[in-house]
């Protein structure tokens, strides 16, 4: 049984469906139908039209579970006639899929999870797993979140492409790429890769929507896990960007990257995600560390600000600072934040290492390790705090 394949088929035949007037819900449980059904059939007899075996199954499953239920009897006008068996047609309706799942309605982890099950076509265990949270709780995520979808109306006719690269939907492009950015966050748990998902999926609305921004997440991705071997020691621990290896960098994934920023650049159409990029792209140009273009970094950051007004972005840009016009300057900037940020006393403690005052330093370092979000960066500004302390000692 070739999973790659379930996986890859499970938006189209979901897509077919609800544009044939399913509703989300009812789709994706008809689709999952047909999946078990074909991990049970295919291995003894394989079709010669997958896809279209896939949608005959799922369609009529869906028939038959509309049939069965009194409340939807008003349905039977519209799937009284079931199409003949055949070769599906060749039609992707994949993107109308990440925008059901992007739904304003949604929360952000409904969103995500919903569309690892209907466009990334993983299983409910896979993605309990990789939240590490009880199966259970999952399914309950997701049925949520596929009621949500169809309680609100949405239809075919409202969420269908009219031209490549634009779409009438209930989402919008932001949102379905703010989803999609943080299955990649996620990065890997379980036996699901999810930043390797998360690329997989961006190239594929790539492919199917021209957006300079979806060009700009797909090269900030691939810019940023080009340095995944190199951000972690053999024993787990965390290694900052100054100390990576860089032979260790993925080169091929920094060249795709940059040639698709390139390109989205060009279109004088900036965006967050080409901002975000650009900055990851001067970081993988520099040979050393030490010949990182901090002075462009910050012209970067600058335009990000201004783009989104983030918090977290001008605490980044206080780094940048720092790197490009000394740790005082940094001080400076990051003096006008609010202390409560997330990092904010990791980025204090690292501006005042290098301002010389390691006492200040090694403090802001166990705050920080105290506040940190994980345990592989707890651990790693514990270490830091502890680095600085026998420093002061000797």
């Amino acid at each position: 049984m070739n999973e790659v394949l379930l996986r890859s088929l499970t938006p189209s035949v979901l897509g077919i469906l609800v544009r044939r007037g399913a509703d989300f819900a009812a789709a994706e449980d008809a689709v999952q139908d047909a999946l078990v059904e074909a991990v049970r059939v295919w291995p003894a007899d394989p079709p010669r039209d997958p896809k279209g075996w896939l949608v005959t199954v799922a369609w009529r499953r869906f028939l038959d579970a509309t049939r069965a239920d009194a409340a939807r009897r008003r349905r039977e006008d519209l799937v009284d006639e079931e199409p003949a068996p055949g070769p599906a047609a060749a039609v992707d309706d994949t993107l109308q899929l990440y925008f059901l799942c992007a739904h304003p309605s949604l929360t952000p982890s409904s969103a995500v999870a919903l569309t690892l099950r209907a466009v990334g076509g993983l299983t409910t265990r896979q993605i309990a797993q990789a939240y590490l949270v009880p199966e259970a709780t999952m399914a309950q995520r997701i049925s949520r979140a596929k009621r949500t979808v169809s309680g609100n109306g949405v239809s075919p006719a409202r969420a269908k492409p009219r031209a490549r690269g634009r779409f009438d939907q209930p989402g919008n492009v932001a949102t379905v790429l703010r989803v999609l950015y943080l299955v990649f966050n996620e990065g890997y748990s379980g036996d699901v890769d999810l930043a390797a998902e998360a690329i997989r999926l961006t190239r594929q609305l790539a492919a199917a929507i021209d957006h300079p921004e979806v060009a700009g997440l797909l090269a900030l991705m691939l810019l940023h896990h080009a340095r995944r071997a190199a951000r972690t020691a053999p024993d787990g621990s965390l290694v900052p960007l100054a100390e990576q290896d860089r032979g260790r960098w993925d080169t091929e994934s920094i060249a795709e990257g940059v040639g698709i920023l390139q390109a989205a650049l060009a279109r004088d159409r900036l965006g967050e995600f080409q901002a975000q990029a650009a900055i990851a792209a001067l970081h993988a140009d520099a040979p050393t560390a030490e010949e990182t273009d901090w002075v462009q970094i910050v012209e970067w950051y600058d335009e990000l600000a201004r783009l989104t007004d983030s918090p977290v972005v001008r605490l980044n840009r206080a780094v940048a600072v720092g790197e490009a016009d000394g740790p005082r300057a940094g001080l400076a900037a990051l003096a006008a934040l609010d202390a409560s940020l997330p990092r904010h006393a990791a980025v204090a403690a690292y501006l005042h290492e290098r301002d010389g005052d390691l006492a200040t330093a090694a403090r802001l370092y166990a705050e920080a390790a105290h506040k940190a979000p994980d345990l592989a960066e707890r651990d790693h500004l514990t270490r830091q705090a502890a680095r600085l302390n026998a420093r002061r000692c000797r």
